[in-house]
């Protein structure tokens, strides 16, 4: 008799540790959820580079952190590499730069991107050698004005970047957000921080 109380006691024991322990994983989970999923939709998301139309500033294959709670504070800036959907297909999300923005005239005139607005009536060029090298030119005859909402977008490789200028502009509701964060590769881990625009003299 003592041996068969010792063997349900035993039993009840174990019962209550594994229940315990589910229970436990239960709430890590739970909690997880709580924490995890409002970071993943509200705040940043993880997106990798595929294509080359951002080289050579993004690369193929580089996977990087998106920031997508200033956007909800601020609008994108000139000169911020945003996350967007594809106009056409928002099954499908490209990164490109922000180079015109709502209510601005922008034009390409001989490889140079012009913008008219009630800031430069005479219209100035926009100064890109902090992510364009000196021999890179902006082809196309663009002339477009941009409503409210619309921005212009372009990839830092021109001749090989399908953008603003083939497929018209992006809507604010189409950005997802920023490149914040470039975590992969270890060797080009980079935080990014909003630029300060630069433009050349007036047109």
């Amino acid at each position: 008799m003592s041996f068969m109380i010792e063997e349900k006691v035993e039993k009840e024991s174990f019962g209550y540790a594994l229940g315990s322990f589910f229970w436990e994983l239960l709430k890590a989970f739970i909690l997880a959820i709580v924490i995890i999923v409002p970071i993943r939709y509200f705040v940043v998301q993880p997106f990798f580079v595929r294509g080359a139309s951002m080289e050579p500033n993004f690369h193929d294959g580089e996977y990087l952190v998106i920031d997508q709670l200033s956007y909800r504070f601020r609008e994108p800036k000139r000169g911020e590499v945003i996350v967007f959907r594809y106009p056409q297909d928002h099954s499908q999300f490209f990164i490109k730069r922000v180079i015109g923005l709502p209510g601005e005239d922008i034009r390409i005139v001989d490889g140079h991107v012009m913008i008219q607005s009630s800031a430069f009536p005479a219209g100035v060029e926009i100064e890109e050698s902090a992510y364009l090298a000196s021999e890179v030119r902006t082809g196309g005859q663009t002339d477009m004005h941009l409503g409210d909402g619309e921005y212009f977008i372009l990839g830092d490789n021109r001749p090989a970047s399908s953008d603003s200028r083939t497929w018209g502009t992006v809507s604010r509701d189409e950005i997802i957000g920023r490149a914040w964060i470039r975590a992969w590769p270890l060797n080009r881990i980079l935080l990014f921080y909003p630029p300060s625009p630069r433009f050349l003299s007036a047109a």
